[in-house]
């Protein structure tokens, strides 16, 4: 009767240990921005606040990568950015260190042959070989993915 006691508190010890481990998965969400639409871009860094938000408030941590390609590039040229400032704010002062903007070097080139000059990414940015290619990447590391 004692061991059974102590085999069944063991096992339950186990399932809680395991509860535990498994809640604290990492939270990590990359979000795609592929329109040349201030107002689309303004909600996906609304959705990438809440996100933040969110998670900080439970104590547990988070990711969130923001990866633009196409059209949407325009929102992370320095040239033409509508939301420059809002994205220096929040990698700068809000949520340094928690959200990373990824620009498509295929779609930087592509603007480069057609407008004939180079194009300047905004410094909060890394240029990625391929936008597409990277969302891939992230999404088989288990990142869940937004599109807005």
């Amino acid at each position: 009767m004692r061991r059974s006691l102590l085999i069944a508190l063991a096992v339950g010890l186990l399932a809680v240990t395991g509860a535990a481990a498994e809640g604290s998965k990492p939270h990590r969400v990359v979000i795609q921005v592929d329109q040349n639409d201030p107002d689309v871009m303004n909600m996906v860094l609304n959705n990438a606040k809440n996100v933040i938000e969110h998670y900080r408030d439970q104590n547990e941590d988070v990711d969130v990568e923001i990866v633009a390609y196409g059209p949407g590039m325009h929102m992370l040229r320095d040239d033409t950015s509508p939301v420059k400032d809002r994205i220096k704010q929040m990698t700068e002062v809000n949520f340094p260190s928690k959200i990373v903007f990824s620009a498509c070097n295929n779609t930087k080139q592509g603007m480069e042959k057609r407008e004939g000059h180079a194009i300047t990414i905004i410094p909060q940015a890394t240029i990625v070989p391929s936008g597409v290619v990277r969302i891939m990447q992230l999404q088989e590391q288990g990142w869940s993915y937004v599109r807005p």
